[in-house]
């Protein structure tokens, strides 16, 4: 029987090199896509793209809007504007562009599917390196939520365990780029920017679009972001 994996797909770089991953190592992949009330939306038409492109069995999208009707950040909250400055990863402050519990859902509603799939992992492309501060992207959280995952599942109950895998957590944005490209991911179906426009081209401003951009010149690669002429 092929072993199975749970992989959340955002649309953005690092996920799409995620799923790219999971695939490479022998996975049968079930992508899994999330409508929380983000205003890059457009996101899910390009995990939607990434999905097939790298040939997940299935891509399932689950609403969550309850994530915009909470607020807090300012992916999520009209009023509260994207910042167009890096934030830096050695400050206490954490971003305005955190979304309050998202990963914690996130990963908790893998887990069921993960549950139902009978599947021996969830992949998640969070990273401690070149990452925008937050507090859910941490290998600390990620330990604790296997430890929540062994204990809550009917697997974990019988012995065996959901392994919550995170293959980008020590890679800089240039790595990341190369192991995409080494496993033939075309990054120009990707969409990354916290407010791309209604098109998908990103503002080339925001934090994310920072990282990328700069990846991109690490890694000595053409960026093939359509950046927004605005």
């Amino acid at each position: 029987m092929n072993k199975k994996a749970v992989v959340l797909v955002s649309g953005g770089l690092d996920s799409a090199t995620t799923l790219a991953m999971a695939k490479h190592q022998g996975y049968e992949c079930y992508a899994l896509s999330f409508n929380y009330g983000q205003r890059h939306a457009i996101e899910i038409k390009s995990a939607n793209e990434v999905a097939k492109s790298v040939g997940a069995l299935e891509h399932k999208v689950i609403q969550l809007v309850g994530l915009g009707d909470i607020g807090g950040s300012a992916l999520t909250d009209a009023s509260i504007e994207v910042p167009h400055q890096l934030s830096s990863e050695n400050s206490s402050e954490i971003p305005l562009t955190y979304v309050p519990a998202r990963n914690t859902v996130f990963l908790s509603l893998a887990l069921g599917w993960a549950e139902v799939l009978d599947a021996e992992a969830i992949f998640i492309g969070v990273n401690a390196v070149d990452y925008s501060g937050y507090p859910d992207c941490r290998p600390e959280y990620i330990q604790a939520f296997q430890t929540m995952a062994n204990l809550a599942t009917k697997k974990g109950v019988e012995g065996g365990m959901i392994k919550v895998e995170t293959p980008l957590i020590h890679l800089t944005k240039a790595e990341i780029i190369q192991q995409g490209i080494s496993l033939g991911l075309d990054y120009s179906r990707t969409v990354s920017c916290y407010a791309p426009d209604e098109l998908g081209y990103a503002c080339g401003l925001c934090d994310s679009c920072v990282l990328r951009r700069e990846g991109f010149a690490a890694a000595k690669l053409a960026d093939p972001t359509r950046y927004s002429k605005g």
